[in-house]
C-alpha cells in the first residue's frame, strides 16, 4: 500500500471522527434539555439542573479548546461570546439558559460543518487514475508487478487503453498517446522508437514496449500530484463571514454586560446580556444561506464544495481559462474539406469513413463519427492494410483508397500535395488526405473548436464585473492565438507546463481574487493554487475535479454564470442576515442590561432571533437570481 493511499485513508478516518464529534455535541444538549424538562414535569426538578449542566459541559469544553487553538493563530471569533454565556450561566445557576445556548451553538457548528464538507471528496480519485501495477518483461516472460518495484531500465508492455505508469521511451514500433490530460493537447501525439512517453498519458494505439527511465515516484504524473498537494496546503483558509464582526461585537458585549453588573449590582443582568448576545443567529444564518446556495447550485449542475468556495465565487475579479476541453470542445471535429477531384465533399468523407471503419486510430474514429452523424451510407472495406500511426489502405466499392497524413498519402500516389494546400491547414488542425485509385481525392481538416456561445459567455462575464480574462494552455502558441482571435481575452499564455500554469494564476492575483477553470490533470495544480478552482467535471479528469473548489457536472461552460449569481446572492443574503442578527441582538442586550429580560427569557428570545434570521437566509432557495442593485 503506497503513501498516497495511506494519506487518503487517514483523511477519511479524520473526517469520519470529526463528523462523529459534531453529531455527539448536538445530541448531548438535545437529550439533556428534553430529559431535564421531562423530569421537571414529573416533579423531579432537583435533578434537572444537574442534567442540564452535564449536557452543557462537553460543548463548553470543546468550544474552549477551539478558542485556545484559534487564539494561538491570532484568530478572534464570535465563539468567545458563546463560551462566556455558557460559563456565566453555569456559574450563576442558570442551567436551563446554559443548555439552550449549548444546543444552539452545537447545532450551528454542525450545520456549518455540513456545508463545508457537503461535496468534498478525498484525493482517492486522483490516486486511482494511474495503475497500481504494470506488465514487465522478465526472463523472456511477462509478469504483472507493482509500480513500486519498477526501476529505470525495465522493459514494460503498454497495452491499448493502458495508462503509461512511468516515464520512459518507446522501444520499438509506434506509440499513439493521448496526452490531453497532461499537456492540454486535444489530439493524440505519435512517438516513434526512442520517443518520450509521459506517465499519465493513455495509449490509444496499438500495444508497444516502453523502456522505463524513472521510477513511479519520480515520474511526471507523481510530480503533478505533489504540485496539487503543495498548492492546496499553501492556500490559506478564509475566516467565516460572521467572524469579521467578532472583535467589535465581542467588545460591545463585554462592555454592556460589565456595565449592567456594575450599575445594577447583580450578576444575573450580566448573564442575561451574555445569553441574549450569544451569536447563534450569526453562527446559524451564514451556514443556512450557504447550504441553500449550494443546494440551488446543485440543481443547475454546479457542485460547489463548501461555504468558503461559495463566498470566494462571489468575490472573483479575474479568470484564467484552460483551452482544451474548457474554452474548446476538447475533441477534434471536421472543420473543412478540400476537394481535388470531381467528387463532392460529402462523397470524400463517405469514402474515407468507409475505409477508416477498419482502424482504431483516434482520427480515423473521428472521421467515422462525422460520417455517421451525417447519416452517410458506409461501405464495408476489404483488403485493408494499416501502417500504425500513419495511414490505412484498402478497397472500398472496388476502388483503391488510401487515408492518412499528407506525407504518407503523398508517398503512395503519383500526385504531389502542393505546398499551398499544406498552408491551408490552420494552426492545431490535423489533415487527413484521401487518395482514390492513385490520385488525390481530397483532404479532410479536423480541429478542436470553440464551444458554441463562447464569445457571448465571455462578454457576460465582463458584465458581471470580471475585469481580467486570461487564456493559459499547454498547446502551441499558434493554436492558442488562433482559438482566442476576436474573443474578449486580455492575455494569452501558451506552451505552459503545469507548474508554469500555477505561476500564471499567482501572477494574476494583483487584479483581485482569481478563478481558474480547467479540465485536465495538467490543470489540477493551477486549480488548487487559484483562489477558486473550477473543473469541467462531466468530461474532465478526476484529478482536476478533486483539486477544484467548484465542479460543473454538465459539460456547459456557461453554467459559471448562474454559479456566480447564486454565490453573490447567497453572500448578500448571508450578510443581510448577519446585520439583522446583530441589530436584534444589540437591542435585546440593552433590554437585558436594563433588567427587562432574565437569562432564561434571553435564551428563548435568542431562539426567536434565530428563527428570524434563518427564515431570511432561506430566501436564497427561491429568490430570483438578481444581484443587489439590479432591477
Amino acid at each position: 500500500m503506497n503513501l498516497g493511499h495511506h494519506l487518503a485513508v487517514s483523511s477519511m478516518s479524520l473526517a469520519a471522527f470529526q463528523k462523529f464529534v459534531r453529531s455527539a455535541l448536538v445530541a448531548l444538549p438535545t437529550v439533556g434539555l428534553l430529559l431535564g424538562l421531562a423530569l421537571q414535569l414529573l416533579g423531579w426538578g432537583s435533578w434537572s439542573n444537574w442534567i442540564w449542566a452535564v449536557a452543557t459541559f462537553p460543548v463548553l469544553a470543546v468550544l474552549l479548546t477551539e478558542i485556545i487553538t484559534s487564539l494561538r493563530y491570532g484568530d478572534v471569533g464570535l465563539d468567545i461570546i458563546a463560551a462566556l454565556a455558557m460559563a456565566a450561566a453555569l456559574a450563576f445557576g442558570q442551567h436551563l439558559a446554559a443548555v439552550v445556548v449549548a444546543l444552539m451553538y452545537a447545532g450551528g457548528q454542525y450545520l456549518e460543518s455540513f456545508a463545508e464538507h457537503r461535496a468534498r471528496r478525498e484525493m482517492t480519485a486522483l490516486l486511482s487514475r494511474v495503475s497500481r501495477a504494470a506488465i514487465r518483461y522478465q526472463s523472456g516472460t511477462l509478469e504483472e508487478v507493482s509500480l513500486d518495484t519498477i526501476k529505470p531500465g525495465d522493459r514494460l508492455l503498454i497495452r491499448q487503453g493502458d495508462i503509461v505508469p512511468v516515464d520512459g521511451a518507446v522501444v520499438e514500433g509506434f506509440a499513439v498517446l493521448d496526452q490531453s490530460a497532461l499537456t492540454g493537447e486535444s489530439l493524440p501525439v505519435h512517438q516513434e522508437a526512442g520517443g518520450y512517453a509521459m506517465s499519465g498519458s493513455t495509449n490509444v494505439g496499438e500495444a508497444f514496449d516502453l523502456l522505463a527511465s524513472r521510477t513511479a515516484a519520480e515520474s511526471t504524473y507523481a510530480g503533478i500530484m505533489r504540485l496539487v498537494e503543495a498548492a492546496q496546503r499553501s492556500k490559506a483558509p478564509m475566516s467565516r463571514l460572521a467572524d469579521r464582526f467578532a472583535i467589535v461585537f465581542l467588545a460591545l458585549t463585554v462592555l454592556v454586560a460589565g456595565a449592567a453588573w456594575l450599575l445594577s449590582g447583580t450578576p444575573l443582568r450580566a448573564v442575561a446580556v451574555l445569553v441574549v448576545a450569544t451569536p447563534c443567529p450569526l453562527i446559524l444564518a451564514v451556514p443556512v444561506a450557504i447550504v441553500s446556495g449550494l443546494s440551488r447550485a446543485a440543481k443547475q449542475g454546479i457542485l460547489i464544495k463548501g461555504g468558503q468556495a461559495l463566498e470566494m465565487l462571489a468575490r472573483v475579479r479575474a479568470v484564467v481559462f484552460d483551452k482544451t476541453g474548457t474554452l474548446t470542445i476538447g475533441r477534434a471535429r471536421l472543420v473543412s474539406t478540400f476537394v481535388a477531384s470531381d467528387l463532392t465533399e460529402v462523397e470524400v468523407l463517405r469514402i474515407a469513413a468507409s475505409l477508416d471503419q477498419a482502424s482504431q486510430h483516434v482520427i480515423a474514429q473521428t472521421i467515422v463519427s462525422e460520417a455517421r452523424a451525417k447519416d452517410l451510407d458506409l461501405a464495408i472495406p476489404t483488403d485493408v492494410v494499416e501502417t500504425p500511426g500513419q495511414g490505412i489502405e484498402g478497397l472500398v466499392n472496388g476502388r483503391r483508397i488510401i487515408v492518412g497524413g499528407l506525407g504518407f498519402v503523398s508517398s503512395k500516389i503519383n500526385d504531389s500535395i502542393s505546398s499551398s494546400l499544406r498552408r491551408e491547414r490552420r494552426p492545431g488542425a490535423v489533415a487527413a488526405a484521401v487518395a482514390i485509385d492513385g490520385k488525390l481525392g481530397g483532404v479532410l481538416f479536423l480541429a478542436d473548436e470553440l464551444r458554441e456561445g463562447t464569445e457571448s459567455f465571455l462578454l457576460e462575464l465582463r458584465r458581471l464585473g470580471i475585469g481580467r480574462i486570461v487564456l493559459a494552455t499547454g498547446d502551441q502558441r499558434g493554436v492558442a492565438e488562433a482559438i482566442s482571435a476576436g474573443l474578449s481575452i486580455d492575455a494569452v499564455k501558451s506552451e505552459l507546463t503545469p507548474d508554469q500554469k500555477v505561476l500564471v494564476v499567482l501572477s494574476e492575483r494583483k487584479h483581485g481574487p482569481v478563478m481558474m477553470i480547467g479540465d485536465g490533470i495538467n490543470d489540477a495544480p493551477a486549480l488548487a493554487a487559484a483562489d477558486l478552482g473550477v473543473a469541467m467535471g462531466a468530461r474532465g479528469s478526476a484529478a482536476s475535479a478533486e483539486a477544484a473548489d467548484v465542479v460543473l457536472l454538465v459539460d456547459q461552460l456557461d453554467r459559471i454564470l448562474p454559479a456566480i449569481k447564486i454565490a453573490r446572492r447567497s453572500r448578500f443574503i448571508a450578510l443581510e442576515s448577519v446585520y439583522v442578527g446583530i441589530g436584534l441582538s444589540v437591542t435585546a442586550m440593552v433590554a437585558a442590561a436594563l433588567g427587562y429580560i432574565t437569562p432564561v427569557q434571553g435564551a428563548l428570545l435568542q431562539e426567536l432571533i434565530d428563527a428570524t434570521v434563518i427564515v431570511n437566509a432561506l430566501r436564497v432557495l427561491y429568490d430570483p437570481l438578481r444581484l443587489p442593485g439590479e432591477a
